[in-house]
C-alpha cells in the first residue's frame, strides 16, 4: 500500500511520464530507468554548479520505496548537499504522481549521488568559487 505525501515546495528540476518502452509487460517502470533519469535530475544543479562540464563518478544510496508505472507522472527534485574542491554531491527524491480517478503522490526512491567538474580533456578540475564567497 503506498503511502501519499504531498510534493516538496520548491521547483522539480525534471517532470517526466514513462512510457511502455520504459517498463516490462505488465506496466512496471525498469528500475534502471529511473535511475538514468535520477542521474539527469541530478546533474542539473551539479552542472550549474561546476559551471561546466561534469561526470558522474558515484552513487552511493539509491533505495526505491514505491514502484512506477506506465503513465505516471515523476517529479525529481535535486539538491546539492556538500561540495568538495572538485566534487559535487546532491541528494535527488522522486515522487509519482498517480492518475486515477484523484491524484495521488507517493514519494518512489530517493538517491545521493556524486559528480566531480570536468576540464575539456575530462580530467578533474576545481569547481569555481562561488559568487560572494
Amino acid at each position: 500500500m503506498s503511502n501519499p505525501v504531498s510534493l516538496p515546495d520548491y521547483p522539480a528540476v525534471l517532470r517526466v511520464m514513462p512510457m511502455p518502452a520504459d517498463a516490462n509487460i505488465h506496466g512496471d517502470v525498469f528500475g534502471g530507468w529511473i535511475m538514468s533519469q535520477a542521474d539527469i535530475a541530478g546533474s542539473i544543479p551539479a552542472t550549474r554548479r561546476a559551471a561546466g562540464r561534469i561526470a558522474t563518478v558515484a552513487v552511493n544510496a539509491f533505495s526505491f520505496q514505491q514502484p512506477v508505472f506506465v503513465g505516471d507522472l515523476l517529479s525529481f527534485y535535486a539538491v546539492i548537499t556538500h561540495t568538495g574542491r572538485t566534487s559535487i554531491t546532491v541528494q535527488v527524491e522522486v515522487y509519482a504522481e498517480r492518475q486515477r480517478m484523484e491524484t495521488e503522490v507517493v514519494k518512489v526512491t530517493e538517491a545521493t549521488l556524486i559528480y566531480v567538474a570536468t576540464d575539456d580533456e575530462r580530467r578533474s578540475r576545481p569547481l569555481p568559487d562561488m559568487p560572494g564567497a
